[in-house]
């Protein structure tokens, strides 16, 4: 069996109609460029992957394991990158899965002439919905914006920034195909490194109500429901890390929509890239009052 060791740092790597590209998070990614088969896993630990359990059974249950544990600190990377030119969104914060709640601060990438510096951005995560702070232009900074996200094309998966801690293990239900890759080491602790498929239309139907929604949504909205993916488990059977790769289909303008006569679309993939850790310490999330969400017009963040 293949052993490897990585250090603290990790390799960083919808159909989404245009008005949601352009008024998610990813946009400010996206304009800133513009400027196999099963194998059976044994773990020895109580509470471990059992000795006849395949890579793609452990890959299913691995939302249930957090739930269980709790809650965890959370760091995601949500990057792509077209013609040579490669940017990120990261962020930082704690979830409760038990609770469905997380907080994160988001920064967000410089401007395409690298002049820009673009303020922090608090989102919450919640079942069916996404609170954020600092999100656009016009925007009192005391003010919450709300997106539902059981009504946007990617149930929110790529288009606030960050991919829902817990619905990027729900996705993991829809694994169709995963092999065990090797052993390698995240932050002082061994880890099994499973790489796969996975399908967001079956992970819909296999995922938990609270999730339900917005996985049905993505699968709607996505040119491609099939999803290629990294995943990183402990001996506990808890997700340390998993990198998804989605591909999100824009709409081209100028001269590439003259040449196709019409609306050009254009393929660009965006990778997601979740860590957990720090299992059990707690993740306090308040959500904004009705009074404290701005309902107006809500400006590019890139403004």
């Amino acid at each position: 069996m293949e052993f490897q060791r990585r250090g603290l740092g990790v390799r960083r790597r919808v159909r989404a109609v245009a008005g949601v590209v352009a008024s998610g998070l990813l946009a400010a990614l996206l304009a800133t460029i513009s400027g196999c088969s099963s194998e059976t896993v044994a773990d020895e630990r109580p509470g471990g992957v059992a000795p006849d359990e395949t890579a793609v059974a452990v890959l299913h249950r691995a939302a249930d394991v957090l739930v269980r544990e709790g809650s965890s600190r959370v760091r995601t990377t949500m990057e792509t990158a077209t013609g040579g030119t490669r940017v990120a969104i990261r962020g930082t914060g704690a979830y409760d899965f038990e609770k469905r709640l997380g907080r994160l601060r988001l920064l967000l990438p410089r401007d395409a002439m690298g002049a820009a510096e673009h303020e922090p951005i608090t989102e919450l995560l919640a079942s069916g919905a996404l609170f954020m702070r600092h999100r656009g232009a016009g925007i009192p900074p005391d003010k919450w914006v709300r997106v539902d996200t059981t009504g946007i094309p990617d149930g929110n998966l790529v288009t606030g920034g960050a991919t829902d801690p817990l619905a990027a293990a729900e996705l993991l239900r829809g694994v169709r195909e995963a092999s065990l890759v090797g052993e390698e080491g995240i932050d002082g602790s061994l880890v099994r490194h499973y790489r796969g498929t996975t399908d967001i239309g079956r992970a819909a139907r296999a995922a938990s109500p609270a999730a339900r929604g917005a996985l049905t949504a993505a699968a709607d909205g996505f040119d491609d429901g099939t999803v290629p993916f990294d995943a990183y488990l402990d001996g506990l059977g808890r997700l340390r890390e998993v990198r998804h790769r989605f591909t999100v289909g824009t709409q081209a303008s100028g001269r590439e929509a003259t040449r196709a006569r019409g609306t050009a679309r254009h393929a660009v993939g965006v990778s997601s890239t979740t860590e957990l850790y720090d299992f059990g310490v707690p993740a306090r999330v308040e959500l904004p009052k009705p009074a404290d969400i701005y309902t107006g017009k809500v400006g590019s963040p890139q403004k």
